[in-house]
């Protein structure tokens, strides 16, 4: 139970494995105003950087949970290194299904809903783990503007434009399942940027280390593509934004 090697090689140097930069991941965490002690379950919580740091900054507590061996090691080097060992604990093993042992005060997918198959399995199984009153984080896709075809929406890794859904139509998502929209944090082109440019250097970086590995010609082929299709079609067109929810 792992992820593929080619997403640890993409993001081998990524500590935030969405297009949050640092400085809104931290604002996200100081906009919801919890209290110190705050009981966390993040499901497909990746190298451990929003538990990691929320729990140094903000007095968190909690569990993230992720399918990739390599990232739950980095997350728990992470806690180690902040000094929050003691409070951000990391599980390797499958989100989808994962509910947590006893209540907790916020939980999150930040940018994996597919645990879920979609949106609103994902919260389904996030209202698993939280107490009544608590607060929900989903992070998703959305169209910043509507792709001309589906090979363009292809072109962003979807599979149709019928995938992801604009801004406001993903807003009335989440309220038609029955959650009111109490914050939110977007990435802008410049955070898209940061997330996506830093993989090439990852990629043309493993290339010169590894270049007899099995691997090297998939590497390769994505290193070519991947600057022109991101400023082509990613940029453009694909949103993506950490959506803060309490249940009605």
């Amino acid at each position: 139970m792992d992820l593929p090697r080619i997403f640890t090689i993409r993001e081998s140097s990524h500590r935030i494995h969405n297009p949050l930069t640092p400085e809104k991941l931290a604002a996200l965490g100081e906009s919801l105003h919890l209290a110190p002690g705050t009981r966390v379950l993040d499901l497909a919580s990746g190298s451990g950087e929003m538990l990691c740091t929320w729990a140094r900054d903000l007095g968190f507590t909690g569990t993230g949970v992720d399918i990739s061996t390599v990232f739950t090691e980095q997350a728990r080097a992470r806690a180690a290194e902040l000094g929050v060992a003691d409070r951000a604990e990391f599980i390797h093993g499958d989100a989808a299904g994962h509910v947590a042992d006893q209540p907790v005060d916020l939980a999150a997918c930040v940018g994996a809903t597919w645990i879920g198959n979609g949106v609103a399995g994902t919260a389904e199984l996030l209202s698993r783990s939280l107490r009544p009153g608590g607060l929900m984080l989903i992070g998703e896709p959305y169209w910043r503007r509507t792709p001309p075809d589906d090979k363009a929406a292809q072109a962003c890794h979807a599979s149709a434009i019928t995938d992801f859904l604009l801004l406001p139509e993903l807003i009335e998502q989440f309220q038609d399942l029955g959650y009111d929209v109490v914050e939110m944090m977007l990435a802008d082109q410049d955070s898209w940027d940061r997330y996506s440019a830093a993989q090439w250097l990852n990629l043309r970086r493993w290339l010169d280390q590894n270049p007899d590995d099995e691997l090297a010609p998939e590497v390769r082929e994505e290193l070519t593509s991947e600057p022109a299709r991101y400023t082509r079609y990613t940029r453009e067109y694909l949103g993506w934004g950490v959506f803060a929810l309490m249940k009605r």
